[in-house]
């Protein structure tokens, strides 16, 4: 109806304006009609294919993956990442209790927790409450991952990120492909499943994807 009523006005705008007879015969009549509806339709395709609001398809990565690599962007009152000469980065969620911390050379250290690949979009690929005993008698409690600081069993990022930790304390810890499996394939923490295993080899065999990996830890105990 749209095109029907631009196409009217501007038969008796071209009738009046300029004296365009447009009954002197069909093939002016064709030709006029011909331009008239290129003109429009340059006008009104845009409109009708994408209307207002509405843009072509965008190359932009959503909000929520602009900093999937780097951080999960923190609310609004909660400290950001502190990023150690290393490039680790780590940021607290809960301090935990006590005077002592874990340091560099702590004999023995007992976790809890969960590795994501952010190449893949924060996909989990080891978990601590998988690895369930069910002969333990408590009905299968998740066993910690366990390991002695320095000594060529964890990751050295993952290390570096629990230092400093407190019983009882949570922290979220950024590790780069350098100090991670990229480099480190063969040290703990190690996927349980064929299918975890599968999903972090996908990414620390490609060149071409970025190797971060994320950690969230909740420190147990540590001597």
């Amino acid at each position: 109806m749209k095109l029907f009523n631009i196409l009217l006005g501007s038969y008796y705008f071209s009738q009046v304006a300029y004296g365009f007879n447009l009954n002197n015969g069909s093939t002016r009549r064709r030709e006029w009609l011909t331009n008239e509806v290129q003109t429009v339709a340059s006008l009104l395709l845009p409109n009708l294919i994408f209307p207002q609001g509405c843009g072509a398809v965008s190359n932009e990565k959503p909000e929520e993956f602009k900093n999937v690599g780097t951080q999960a962007p923190p609310p609004s009152e909660e400290s950001p990442f502190v990023t150690l000469p290393s490039g680790v980065k780590i940021k607290d969620f809960r301090v935990g209790q006590g005077v002592d911390s874990v340091q560099k050379d702590s004999s023995q250290v007992q976790i809890q927790c969960s590795g994501r690949l952010l190449n893949l979009n924060g996909v989990i690929f080891y978990n601590t409450k998988n690895n369930v005993d069910k002969n333990d008698g408590f009905g299968g409690v998740a066993q910690p991952l366990v390991f002695g600081m320095g000594k060529n069993i964890a990751l050295p990022g993952l290390e570096e990120g629990i230092v400093g930790m407190k019983k009882g304390g949570i922290r979220r810890i950024i590790v780069p492909a350098e100090l991670a499996y990229s480099k480190y394939p063969d040290l703990e923490p190690q996927p349980t499943t064929t299918l975890d295993q599968r999903a972090l080899d996908s990414v620390i065999k490609n060149p071409r994807r970025d190797a971060t990996i994320l950690f969230d830890v909740s420190l147990e105990r540590f001597k």
